[in-house]
């Protein structure tokens, strides 16, 4: 008998354009993933909106997230893929999981003090609360692994101490959850290499993966260089060879590599040749993203089918907490 995989899950917000190191962080991940487990991979609206944001352009990123999930290489054959507003059994459980969580425990959160720094006039209760929303999305699908790169680690500790809370008053149910860690690269911004790339600093700081070979090119000649040292070499520098790393070839790091070790480095070389390969790079993405762009309703119909099948498992999960919590 065929071993059934395991699960996976995982969920990205839909908050604007996706950047190299969004891609790097997870997307390019979830393709190698879905071949190998069973995987669930959402649209986290409901995070996403804890932040300040349009409500004019929403519906439009949570329609551009899904074809970008599609475009990289995500299949519906292999991967269930949905919108987390379409599970109403997520906040239902996070509801129940509040009432287990300390505010204690989510007050010391590192993003809820990150995120309320960013947003000092929009400190609202879904930044508290996110961790225990997060613990109802993972749980609901009982995964045996969450990919998670180090600094996401703190929020996989929580949702385990909410499965013990949970367990040591209704009964053993849920199992702990272990992070399938991800050796993500540390993408900086491009003109400010001593912080990390963020769409919140603006479009300069970052290379959007759509972003056109032109455009690609014009910022990488924007890129800054040489603010601070890092091993005696410029942040800016480490992040282009970084990239390089991840776009380019093995022979083209080691030469510029070598030059900025001898001070030979020509740096409008060094980026001249990481747009052109991000670009390739991106290529095949682009044309997908075009086609796919052009058929909205193929791809809102892969997410309502995707809803279908993740609500069955949720619901079933949903049924079980309210009977064990004794309101069902």
């Amino acid at each position: 008998m065929k071993n059934k995989k395991q699960i996976v899950l995982s969920g990205v917000q839909p908050s604007g354009e996706l950047h190299i190191g969004n891609y790097l962080g997870s997307l390019k991940n979830f393709v190698e993933l879905q071949n190998k487990y069973d995987c669930y991979f959402f649209l986290a609206t409901y995070h996403s909106i804890s932040g300040d944001y349009d409500p004019k352009i929403k519906k439009q990123q949570i329609l551009d997230l899904a074809i970008d999930f599609l475009a990289v290489g995500l299949d519906p054959k292999k991967c269930v893929i949905f919108n987390q507003i379409d599970i109403p059994a997520s906040p239902e459980l996070a509801w129940i999981f509040n009432t287990l969580t300390p505010i204690s425990e989510l007050a010391r959160m590192t993003q809820f003090k990150d995120k309320s720094s960013h947003q000092v006039k929009n400190i609202n209760a879904g930044l508290l609360t996110y961790p225990t929303l997060q613990a109802a999305d993972i749980l609901l699908y009982h995964p045996n692994y969450v990919p998670v790169g180090i600094d996401q680690i703190q929020h996989l500790e929580l949702t385990n101490k909410i499965v013990r809370w949970f367990n040591n008053k209704y009964g053993n149910y849920f199992k702990e959850i272990k992070p399938l860690l991800t050796q993500v690269p540390k993408v900086m911004s491009l003109v400010e290499p001593d912080k990390k790339m963020s769409k919140s600093s603006g479009p300069k700081h970052y290379i959007a993966i759509n972003d056109s070979p032109k455009i690609i090119e014009e910022k990488l000649k924007k890129a800054v260089t040489g603010v601070g040292t890092e091993k005696d070499i410029p942040q800016g520098a480490i992040n282009l060879i970084t990239l390089l790393n991840e776009f380019g070839t093995q022979k083209e790091v080691k030469k510029f590599e070598a030059e900025i070790k001898n001070n030979t480095i020509k740096y409008s070389e060094l980026k001249s040749v990481l747009a052109k390969n991000i670009s390739e790079y991106f290529a095949p993405y682009r044309a997908k993203r075009k086609e796919l762009a052009k058929n909205p309703e193929k791809v809102r119909a892969i997410l309502a089918q995707g809803a279908v099948k993740a609500q069955k498992i949720a619901q079933e999960t949903l049924n079980e907490v309210k009977s064990r919590i004794g309101v069902l």
